[in-house]
């Protein structure tokens, strides 16, 4: 019998399908067997790539990390801008791969896109003439923010029941219940306002930072 010109397997396929399991049905659903049956390869196939579902799940999240936009630090853009714009391409991201942000929240570690990420933004903001310690606080107040705001809907946390939110415990939830229905205008519009007041600070700190150097 002749040999398949392309193999079964390959890593990024294996990455691909995890993804999917991810995003579908969360971090719980990938398993060896059941990426093995997905695959229509047998379990210890998947061996020759990753040696544990760990290792899956942190190619998954260098997957997702690579899906983000760093070209604002390399083009002349200003810092702040450079920032925002970063900031609204990482959160694109996330928002598409929910699911796999609990992993992208332990940190980079030895993830080869999520370092790229790391020492962009770094890079970026001590050329811009942040202190070194400043521009590593300023890496991670952007992931805190960005993360947090893929971890959940804020809209998306109250239920479209009008009976539920009785305005005698709740007296200013009267129009609780209708913030399920515009849940991404509502979300886009709290991250808008967020990111701005973060840039705000820092552009005020930045000033601060000029006039007494």
């Amino acid at each position: 019998m002749a040999r398949p010109r392309k193999p079964l397997l390959s890593t990024d396929r294996i990455v691909a399908t995890a993804r999917a399991l991810v995003d579908a049905e969360g971090l719980a659903a990938v398993s060896t067997r059941r990426l093995a049956a997905e695959l229509g390869v047998s379990g210890p196939s998947l061996y020759n790539h990753f040696r544990t579902k760990d290792q899956i799940l942190e190619a998954v999240a260098d997957a997702v990390s690579a899906q983000v936009d760093l070209s604002m630090f390399e083009d002349g853009r200003d810092w702040r801008t450079a920032l925002h714009d970063w900031a609204v391409s990482y959160r694109a991201a996330l928002r598409d791969h929910p699911n796999i942000v609990p992993v992208l929240a332990r940190g980079p570690g030895r993830r080869p896109a999520g370092l790229r990420l790391a020492d962009a933004v770094f890079g970026a903001m001590v050329d811009a003439g942040w202190p070194p310690a400043q521009a590593t606080s300023i890496g991670a107040l952007m992931r805190y923010f960005i993360m947090g705001s893929a971890l959940g809907s804020f809209a998306g946390g109250f239920v479209d029941d009008e009976t539920a939110y009785d305005p005698a415990d709740y007296p200013h939830l009267g129009q609780a219940h209708l913030l399920s229905e515009q849940q991404e205008k509502i979300d886009e519009r709290a991250f808008a306002t967020g990111l701005a007041a973060l840039l705000d600070g820092l552009s005020q700190q930045y000033e601060q930072m000029r006039r007494t150097a």
